[in-house]
């Protein structure tokens, strides 16, 4: 690595150094509200992971609506988690993408039926309507549905009742929620689709920087983790802001914007310990898909651990897989219980143990299940 890179690394390292040392200290309390077993194991030495509400409660409510986050945070979620995507207008809204057909009740109003369109998405041709062709007050008339109706049917009963949030919605809503557990609740945005979005002039991360800012979130302390799958938006944002920052990884591919350059690693790449301490030039943690962690075996049962969490730790990165859920269809086959799709499966299990690689935090739909395992994980 050139001499710049190196001090880069240095200066990441000290800064790394800070913010693990703040958020410990604010983590400790908020930990011991949400689950008091976790006293003990911190008393030696080892911090307990974080839960990421991921896209609130969204085993529980419709995603990304300030319902489900709410309710993640009751269920003693350390982190909410908004992916934002930008209104015509240049507004930051929480949607986990910008084509709305199956998050909102757009399909069923007639006077936004002409604006069903397709695009070109991340190289993706994309069907629906899009975030992007809707002012903040036209999205404010949308209502929020569930995603996935088939596999949970419950949540359909929350159908038409929220609106689609905004990045301002989620602060203040997490301020208000800390007041009342009388403990930090921290935000997780995710830039969704930067490289698109930055080549039809709506870039995400400056409206995301002054937010932050002025709300007093620019910290060093964990209080707000900035994430994307695009490096070239995390390095913007790192440059910007002191928050810490979690480079997300799938299982395939490469970052679209090393696709759209033409150059850049695959996330292959991205997770051999070379790629790594690239990383660590930017980023705190990395959030891979679960099974970089623990791959299942070619008949669907859970397998054995990969390096990845020791070559992280390694790196200096923390680590936080994504996704975890309760529904047999999102479980190794081995933990299923029965075979109908949306029933639960032994989750807790699953819970367990991914805990015991080291993991430093997740992300789960169901931030309950989540914080009863983390207890008693901790509390051997």
């Amino acid at each position: 690595m050139a001499a710049g890179g190196t001090t880069r690394r240095i200066q990441r390292g000290r800064r790394r150094g800070v913010a693990l040392l703040g958020a410990a200290a604010v983590l400790l309390p908020l930990l011991t509200v949400a689950a008091p077993a976790t006293a003990a194991p911190a008393e030696r030495g080892r911090a307990a992971p974080i839960v990421l509400g991921h896209r609130g409660a969204s085993g529980y409510r419709p995603e990304h609506t300030l319902a489900s986050y709410e309710l993640a945070v009751q269920m003693g979620a350390d982190y909410i988690e908004p992916d934002l995507v930008p209104t015509k207008d240049g507004q930051l809204v929480a949607r986990h993408e910008n084509e709305i057909g199956g998050t909102t009740d757009v399909g069923t109003r007639t006077e936004f039926a002409g604006r069903r369109t397709t695009k070109t998405i991340d190289g993706r041709p994309v069907t629906g309507w899009f975030t992007e062709d809707f002012t903040l007050a036209e999205l404010m008339t949308l209502r929020a549905v569930e995603r996935l109706p088939d596999v949970r049917q419950h949540n359909t009963l929350y159908n038409g009742r929220y609106q689609v949030p905004t990045l301002q919605e989620v602060v203040d809503l997490a301020k208000r929620l800390g007041r009342e557990h009388r403990r930090r609740v921290g935000i997780f945005p995710e830039t969704k689709h930067p490289t698109y979005f930055r080549s039809i002039g709506l870039p995400l991360e400056n409206t995301l920087i002054s937010t932050l800012k002025r709300n007093g979130l620019d910290h060093r302390d964990g209080r707000a983790i900035v994430q994307s799958f695009e490096p070239t938006s995390l390095r913007t944002l790192d440059k910007a802001l002191s928050v810490p920052v979690l480079q997300a990884l799938s299982t395939s591919g490469a970052p679209y914007d090393t696709v759209a350059g033409g150059q850049g690693p695959t996330y292959a790449e991205m997770v051999t310990p070379a790629g790594l301490k690239e990383i660590s030039t930017y980023a705190d943690w990395i959030g891979p898909e679960k099974t970089l962690v623990i791959p299942n075996k070619a008949d669907g049962t859970i397998g054995t651990p990969t390096p990845l969490v020791k070559d992280a730790h390694a790196a200096g990165l923390k680590v936080s897989p994504y996704t975890f859920r309760n529904e047999n269809q999102f479980l190794p086959a081995d933990l299923r219980n029965g075979t109908a799709p949306g029933a639960y499966g032994q989750a807790l299990k699953e819970y367990d143990l991914f805990y015991r690689t080291g993991i430093d935090g997740l992300f789960s739909d169901n931030p309950d299940t989540a914080i009863i395992a983390r207890t008693e994980f901790l509390a051997r």
